[in-house]
């Protein structure tokens, strides 16, 4: 008899997140997930970052921006990533301004190793030069800003869709600045899988992961309404808009685009100075 083997699953508590997983966190499956478990972590993606610097989880969301400190122990996941297809993290401000306007000022950032974070300093140059920072939990960043606080913020997750409700300004998405600048969407997070467990481990658990994104997008209301508990000021119209910015067929494979936009983020990166160089970017891809 072969023995049940449980996995940590490290995600954030946001919409897109637990829409993907929805199958996975039912008690029991919603899914075929052979002889795993998934004991699911829920935490904000710095923290997930961080954690993955240390190997302590087996599967866990990480920043794009974060991969090249992990290449060494993980792999990414084909599967489970958020694309940001002409839109993503947005900078607002209190006023109406300029991204050249910024240059100097103070900016809230959700974390040092965001990929929002990389895309702004690509954007405006090296933080520490071309800008200062707070680092200020995602969530708390509008209100931030609204209380003078800081001269702009760098939102991601639902404040992208909220930041009006508190009278903000948006400055640039940079999803859309990364779009006009080369043509591809920007890669924002995605999956990576502990290359320890082994290849024949590591292949059949990310296949799992795809037919658990493949379940929340056939059966969109009840995964929906699952996910709306984590998103924080959204109704379910909201929630649902928010899931489809990042839950979609870039979520399903980003395939060789996806691949490209990748290496040409960690590129620019590395040429600036910000990330080291990574030769290889290792892949698993769902079946």
């Amino acid at each position: 008899m072969t023995s049940i083997r449980t996995l940590k699953l490290g995600h954030s508590p946001d919409p897109d997140d637990a829409f993907m997983f929805y199958a996975l966190a039912q008690d029991p499956p919603l899914i075929d997930t052979k002889n795993w478990r998934f004991e699911h972590v829920l935490q904000d993606i710095q923290t997930l970052n961080q954690r993955a610097m240390k190997g302590e989880l087996e599967i866990t969301a990480i920043s794009i921006h974060a991969y090249p400190y992990v290449a060494d122990k993980y792999a990414l996941t084909s599967c489970g990533s958020s694309m940001g297809d002409k839109y993503g993290p947005m900078i607002v401000a209190r006023e109406p301004t300029t991204l050249e306007q910024l240059r100097g000022k103070k900016i809230a950032i959700p974390g040092k190793l965001t990929t929002a974070f990389l895309t702004l300093q690509l954007a405006l140059g090296k933080g520490g030069g071309a800008f200062s920072f707070d680092v200020v939990p995602f969530d708390q960043i509008l209100k931030h800003v609204a209380d003078r606080k800081c001269d702009a913020g760098l939102i991601i997750h639902e404040g992208q869709l909220t930041y009006q409700t508190l009278g903000l300004h948006l400055i640039v998405d940079l999803g859309a600045w990364w779009h006009e600048k080369t043509s591809l969407p920007l890669p924002l997070g995605g999956n990576c899988i502990r290359k320890d467990l082994g290849q024949a481990a590591m292949q059949e658990v990310t296949d799992i992961l795809k037919s658990s994104i493949q379940y929340s997008l056939d059966h969109r209301a009840p995964a929906v309404e699952y996910a709306l508990q984590f998103g924080r000021d959204l109704d379910r119209d909201l929630a649902d808009r928010f899931v489809g910015m990042y839950v979609n067929d870039w979520t399903l494979d980003y395939g060789p685009r996806g691949r490209e936009a990748i290496t040409r983020l960690l590129s620019e990166g590395a040429e600036a100075g910000i990330v080291p160089a990574i030769a290889n970017i290792e892949y698993v891809n769902a079946r």
